[in-house]
C-alpha cells in the first residue's frame, strides 16, 4: 500500500516538474557574472517554454505562464507585464508553429525557436526603450539570443527525455 502511495506522489511530482522549473527559473534570475565571462546569458525561460508549449501543451497553463512573467517582472526590475506579455506572445507564436507543422522536426523546431526568440527580444527591446526609456544593451539581447539559441538542443534533449518519461507515467 505504501509503495502504491509513494509511486503515485512520484508520477504526481514528476508531471509538475516542468511547471516547477518554470517557477524556480523565474524566482532565481541566474546569470553567469560571478565568472566573469561578460555578455554570456541565455534565457532559460524561454526554452522552457517554448519546448513545454510545442511538445506537450497541457503541462503549462496559459496562466501559469502570465504569473510567471510578473513574478519574473518584479524580480529583474522592469515595469510589470513586459516579461507576461512577451511570454504570452512566446505561446502564441509556438501554438501556430505546433498548428502549422505536418512532421515535427528538430531542426525546424530549433530554427524556429530562433525567430521566436529574436522577434520575442526585439518585442522587450522596443517596450523597454521606446516606451519605458530604460536604457537598454543591444549587444547583451543579441548575444542572449544567440546563446539561447545554441542552448536550445541540450534542453531540447533532457525534456525530451522527461517527457517521455512523463508520457510512460502516463500509461502505467
Amino acid at each position: 500500500m505504501s509503495s502504491l502511495n509513494k509511486s503515485s506522489f512520484l508520477k504526481v511530482f514528476l508531471s509538475y516538474l516542468p511547471l516547477i522549473f518554470l517557477f524556480a527559473s523565474v524566482f532565481n534570475e541566474f546569470d553567469f557574472n560571478y565568472l566573469e565571462i561578460e555578455n554570456f546569458s541565455f534565457n532559460f525561460v524561454h526554452i522552457l517554454i517554448f519546448y513545454w508549449t510545442l511538445k506537450n501543451l497541457d503541462r503549462f497553463g496559459y496562466l501559469s505562464i502570465f504569473l510567471a512573467g510578473v513574478i519574473n517582472d518584479v524580480v529583474v526590475g522592469i515595469p510589470i507585464g513586459v516579461s507576461s506579455f512577451c511570454y504570452l506572445i512566446l505561446c502564441s507564436v509556438t501554438a501556430y508553429i505546433r498548428n502549422i507543422t505536418l512532421r515535427p522536426n528538430f531542426v525546424k523546431d530549433w530554427f524556429s525557436f530562433l525567430f521566436t526568440i529574436i522577434l520575442i527580444n526585439s518585442i522587450q527591446v522596443i517596450i523597454l526603450d521606446l516606451i519605458f526609456l530604460i536604457e537598454i544593451s543591444y549587444i547583451s539581447y543579441l548575444t542572449n539570443s544567440g546563446i539561447t539559441f545554441l542552448f536550445y538542443p541540450i534542453f531540447f534533449i533532457l525534456f525530451n527525455f522527461l517527457n517521455q518519461s512523463l508520457s510512460n507515467k502516463k500509461n502505467d
